[in-house]
């Protein structure tokens, strides 16, 4: 296929894939309830410990109180775009043969998965997305998500918001790209995964780890999913620290999607189709 008719077929996937996703639209908004409790939940934690903790040692980590508890609210709404899984149906044909069908189609794999894993993770993310950060700002004060630290900070949030998700998807298909060919276990993709997410903030703010750590927590690839943009947000990275930090995306992302492409190629070389 050429270059005009593989975009083509790569934007009526994606906009297929999406109306498939936003059936399940009650899923979505019972997962909205779930981020609220949890955010609740941090919210109340993160005050008793900037309250109660010695010396001020919580408020000496570069983040004020109100920033935590924004951060909080926006990693909740951010939580979904993060990869928990291999999408469950590219999971589905790797399991059960249907790899050999896909590989009869006239689009590159990689490129067919990467559409349709990332336009299924948008799907219903951006509506529990949405609800959960409008709760956050609905909350009474002291655990409400705040306004943006300014104008330009938003701004650069939004860009970095957007290389976070492609640098998800990219993550998401070099996991797939592992897991293409195995058939003894789903254990190495489970590390890879549990470790993003603790290492991508959304648990913990990064800039709440040890403070001798923080130069790798900046220069490894999973701050980018969900840190990088949040700090954006909040105002403990600064405009001008934002070409940077979003350069940083962009090269894990490449570096993800050639590394996907490279295993993935390697692998259907020497493919066993599972199933039967």
């Amino acid at each position: 296929m050429n270059f005009r008719s593989t975009c083509k077929a790569c934007s009526s996937l994606f906009r297929i894939r999406m109306a498939e996703g936003l059936q399940y639209r009650v899923s979505a908004f019972s997962g909205v309830f779930v981020s609220v409790f949890w955010g609740l939940l941090e919210c109340v934690l993160f005050t008793v410990f900037y309250t109660y903790s010695d010396n001020g040692a919580w408020n000496s980590n570069g983040l004020a109180l109100a920033q935590t508890i924004s951060y909080v609210w926006l990693a909740q709404g951010l939580f979904v775009l993060q990869t928990m899984s291999i999408d469950s149906e590219i999971m589905g044909k790797i399991r059960n043969g249907d790899v050999g069908v896909e590989l009869c189609r006239p689009l590159n794999l990689y490129t067919h998965w990467f559409v349709k894993s990332s336009a299924g993770k948008l799907g219903t993310s951006w509506l529990r997305s949405l609800a959960t950060i409008l709760a956050g700002l609905l909350m009474p004060a002291g655990y409400a998500l705040d306004a943006p630290a300014s104008a330009l900070g938003f701004a650069c949030f939004l860009l970095s918001l957007a290389m976070a998700f492609v640098l998800c998807s990219a993550f998401a298909m070099l996991v797939t790209a592992i897991r293409l060919n195995i058939s003894w276990g789903e254990g190495p993709t489970y590390i890879l995964l549990l470790l993003s997410g603790i290492l991508s903030g959304t648990y913990l703010p990064l800039r709440l780890w040890p403070g001798f750590m923080q130069a790798f927590l900046y220069f490894q690839p999973f701050g980018g999913f969900a840190d990088i943009p949040l700090q954006l947000y909040i105002g403990s990275l600064t405009p001008s620290d934002a070409l940077p930090s979003i350069g940083l995306q962009m090269l894990w992302s490449a570096a993800f999607i050639a590394a996907g492409r490279s295993i993935m190629n390697h692998k259907l070389q020497s493919i066993i189709v599972q199933g039967g």
